[in-house]
């Protein structure tokens, strides 16, 4: 499974539209035949090019020690990269400040988004832990107007899955909000799930775990998880594995 930044929420989705959701977008097991742009950025190893990323994520976390590496990549390669954040991740079980959650998680987001390259960060109001229990028409709003406000061309999210129940309904809100804007969302997963591709970060992978770390480590309030976080991220080497959740109307030009 992959251990999502500093999460707390492990549950499935209970209601019938997100176990519908999932069952349609969060296959596992092996891997069946994929179509002709999935096999191409398989046996290429590289990610795919984009103008203009947006990260969506649940909460203050994820796009470090989950997507960190892959952010710095795509604004390395020369993309202008935004991230939404759908809570302020309060409901955490960990804080080594004497401050609360949150307020301190955000400036905590918006300092690793800084190292992390990220242009423009947007932090919702949303309940953190309970993202289930708002309107989904409401959260695929909200992702829709990040994606008008920043021109997206490429969402990424964490895998729903391999994720807990707040990020399955952001997967399930971003691939909403895409679709009405017929822009592909791509999710960082792992090589056991089905339709994934392994990428390279290339000559700079070093560098970009570096950041990484470093973004981590700005979470102090999650200090309680670094120790587990960093060693994780020093196992993972130069290569992430990815699939699409929507996948682009057509083959797109890989980051060389």
């Amino acid at each position: 499974m992959i251990t999502t930044a500093f999460r707390h929420d492990t549950a499935r989705p209970g209601g019938l539209v997100c176990a519908g959701w999932l069952a349609l977008h969060a296959p596992s097991g092996g891997n069946p035949p994929q179509p002709r742009q999935a096999r191409l950025h398989r046996a290429e190893q590289r990610l795919p090019r984009a103008l203009r990323v947006l990260a969506v994520t649940a909460r203050p976390g994820p796009e470090s020690a989950d997507l960190g590496a892959l952010l710095y990549t795509f604004g390395r390669s020369g993309a202008q990269v935004s991230l939404l954040s759908l809570t302020r991740g309060e409901a955490s079980e960990l804080n080594s400040t004497v401050g609360p959650l949150h307020s301190v998680r955000p400036w905590e987001l918006r300092v690793a988004a800084t190292l992390l390259g990220i242009s423009s960060v947007a932090v919702a109001d949303y309940p953190d832990g309970r993202l289930s229990s708002c309107n989904v028409s409401a959260l695929t709003e909200r992702v829709s107007r990040a994606i008008a406000q920043q021109s997206a061309d490429l969402i990424l999210v964490t895998d729903p899955a391999e994720s807990g129940l707040d990020d399955a309904v952001v997967a399930m809100a971003a691939c909403a909000a895409a679709g009405m804007a017929r822009l592909p969302v791509l999710a960082r997963t792992l090589s056991a799930v089905r339709g994934g591709w392994q990428v390279d970060l290339g000559a700079d992978a070093a560098q970009a775990r570096a950041v990484q770390r470093s973004a981590v480590a700005a979470h102090v309030s999650q200090s309680g998880a670094l120790a587990d976080l960093t060693f994780r991220l020093r196992l993972l080497g130069r290569s992430e594995w990815l699939r699409w959740l929507v996948p682009p109307p057509e083959q797109r030009p890989l980051l060389n």
